[in-house]
């Protein structure tokens, strides 16, 4: 029986499994094992459920509804009850400008406004910052279509004030990036399509909106899907690592180890002429497979592949990464005056604070604190312009994010409890470049037949991109072998 090795246990990980399971319970005469480094599974999707009734997540809090692989996942799963929508009646997004919060205002879609009088009568941009912005509607498009940096692009489109007060801190709460370095066409290629295609950012997005009614006014109507209603951001009622223990429990147990850290890869050549991909394990054991699919960040896939292919593991060097980190404190609501009406807000970089934004989790999401007299946030460190305070010590880290609370918020209160995670060089960044390296990195890794790269390294950082990419990873395994 041919056997793949999924070398990591996160999300991208036990995607590729379960695809190989399913194919197994079909009949499929193909076999996996799972390899995970560390004592839990999950990867960057880590949920704490303490025992007094706090949700806290350390990574990823939901993903966008835009994008089915969730879903899909969850309806071969049937746990689509699990599934929970953010608290939409109070969807409120505030923005950080000039030391006062001001409400994102509707109709502002991927930073693009679509609505007229909430766009009109905001006080987030000044006159002459919403007569650029509108501006757009006249600019023509770009002669030649390429790729650019985000803030360029957004620049020539929006104006500065765009660039500055939405995208620039919307890029940093998603990436941990910085819109001076990212590439265009790898995190928001729907712009540079609008651009070609409408000659205007507020056209296109009008036309979509447009297209969507039509849809659902005139085709036929769609079976409702299990579930809750859909919003925008979805997460899992105790958590995300809801689906990572879904997906655990369709796995067979025995095909996964913990602590075992994979240091290297070669290839071994057997008497019968057979050649497989050997893995050298921390522990000083080997084990000999027909098909190999890193999901490791590509940092650590370099030094895993590093003997085997040097170029590639060059290539794979090329992506950069950054640190961040994310700080949970848990108030009584007594204590605090702040209402919490809204998800959160976000801070510019030109605002000079240490914190890159802050969620309101127990207002965003049911089920986070154990009853109504707690609040729950999320504070966001680090990224690409101050990497250097994700790894400051944990008291100071404390003291410097109640510090922000108090400034920004006028949160005073001593937190009934704090939960600090951090995530050092765990941050891709599509920089220019990146489709370039992404299409090397594919070429290199061709050339070695039954070896495949996956997750949120290369074609997207959210969880449903990091599901599919561990889904296609594993069909293209089982086709070779």
């Amino acid at each position: 029986m041919k056997k793949t090795a999924i070398i990591g246990g996160g999300i991208t990980g036990l995607s590729a499994a379960l695809t190989i399971e399913n194919a197994r319970k079909e009949g499929a005469d193909v076999d996996y094992i799972v390899l995970e480094k560390s004592l839990r599974l999950g990867g960057k999707i880590r949920t704490e459920r303490t025992k007094e009734g706090f949700v806290v997540e350390g990574g990823p809090d939901c993903f966008v509804s835009t994008k089915p692989w969730v879903f899909e996942l969850c309806r071969k799963l049937d746990c689509e009850d699990t599934l929970i929508g953010s608290n939409d009646e109070l969807k409120k997004t505030f923005i950080l400008v000039k030391n006062k919060m001001r409400e994102m205002p509707d109709g502002i879609m991927i930073m693009v406004p679509t609505k007229i009088m909430p766009f009109l009568t905001t006080d987030l941009f000044s006159w002459p910052g919403k007569i650029r912005m509108a501006m757009d509607w006249f600019i023509p498009k770009k002669k030649v279509a390429g790729d650019e940096t985000l803030a360029s692009f957004v620049d020539r489109r929006l104006g500065r004030e765009a660039l500055d007060r939405i995208a620039e801190p919307l890029v940093a709460g998603i990436h941990a990036g910085d819109p001076e370095t990212m590439s265009l066409a790898a995190t928001f290629p729907n712009l540079l399509d609008m651009e070609q295609k409408y000659g205007s950012l507020i056209k296109g997005m009008l036309a979509a909106m447009k297209a969507r009614q039509g849809g659902a006014s005139h085709g036929v109507a769609a079976a409702k899907p299990k579930g809750p209603p859909r919003t925008f951001f979805m997460s899992f009622k105790r958590g995300m690592l809801d689906l990572v223990e879904e997906v655990l429990s369709a796995l067979d147990k025995e095909k996964i180890m913990l602590e075992a850290s994979v240091d290297r890869i070669t290839q071994a050549r057997h008497d019968d002429g057979n050649t497989q991909y050997r893995l050298h394990l921390a522990s000083g054991s080997t084990i000999d497979v027909d098909a190999v699919i890193i999901t490791s960040p590509s940092n650590v896939a370099a030094d895993i592949i590093d003997e085997l292919d040097g170029s590639l593991a060059g290539a794979l060097r090329e992506i950069p990464m950054v640190s961040s980190a994310t700080v949970s404190l848990a108030f009584r609501r007594k204590d605090v005056k702040h209402d919490f009406k809204g998800f959160g807000f976000i801070v510019p970089m030109s605002e000079g604070r240490k914190i890159m934004a802050c969620t309101w989790s127990s207002s965003k999401w049911g089920g986070r604190v154990p009853d109504d007299e707690h609040v729950l946030v999320r504070v966001f460190v680090g990224g690409a312009r101050n990497q250097h305070l994700a790894a400051v010590p944990d008291d100071e880290m404390r003291a410097m994010v109640k510090s922000e609370l108090k400034d920004l918020i006028g949160i005073d209160a001593e937190p009934v409890d704090t939960w600090i995670f951090r995530w050092p060089g765990g941050m891709p960044q599509y920089t220019m470049g990146h489709l370039d390296r992404v299409a090397k990195i594919d070429e290199l890794v061709a050339k070695h037949p039954g070896l495949y790269v996956a997750g949120g390294s290369y074609r997207g950082v959210g969880v449903p991109d990091c599901i599919n990419s561990g889904a296609k990873a594993a069909e293209s395994a089982m086709a070779h072998i």
